[in-house]
């Protein structure tokens, strides 16, 4: 609820604006029924949910999924009917509507918080890599090497390559 007006979505069905006096709906629109084919289209039209800016963003937590509801009740300003963009966030704990915006004249935007969505790779917070460092005690003689002494080759690297399958094998040297 918020103010005079109610809000009940439901999930692949439809989403309505109402307002209850007495326990009875007294007023309602219709503010779109959901569109698979817009939805779908929308979607493809992506090129990659994980880096669009927000509301689409490279922060995870400012991410979206987004349905299209459409052909809701006429509007009496514009004559066209109402269709509302409905945008599923990852938020604990529960799911429910967060918030609704009239983005323009009878086109609206609903969020719905939605903890399930967390799950999926594209909600979740890219992590750091980490790398262990482990350090040791020099050696009590230990001497830190002259610049000549650093030039010393003690070893030969041989790194073995095979060209092409029928080719023979080399071999080339580094120190």
């Amino acid at each position: 609820q918020e103010g005079w007006w109610s809000y009940e979505f439901c999930y692949n069905k439809k989403l309505r604006q109402i307002h209850v006096e007495d326990d009875k709906v007294v007023q309602e629109f219709i503010l779109g029924e959901f569109d698979a084919e817009a939805t779908a289209a929308y979607n493809r039209n992506l090129s990659d949910i994980s880096t669009l800016k927000d509301p689409r963003s490279k922060d995870a937590s400012q991410r979206y999924h987004a349905h299209q509801y459409t052909n809701g009740t006429t509007c009496d300003l514009t004559n066209t009917p109402r269709e509302t963009e409905v945008r599923f966030v990852c938020s604990e704990p529960r799911a429910m509507i967060s918030s609704i915006t009239e983005l323009s004249t009878c086109k609206y935007a609903l969020t719905i918080q939605c903890p399930t969505l967390c799950k999926h790779p594209l909600f979740q917070e890219e992590r750091p890599v980490w790398y262990t460092i482990n350090c040791n005690p020099l050696p009590k003689d230990y001497k830190q090497p002259k610049l000549e002494d650093e030039v010393v080759h003690e070893h030969d690297i041989a790194m073995v390559t095979d060209k092409s399958p029928s080719s023979s094998v080399s071999e080339e040297y580094a120190t």
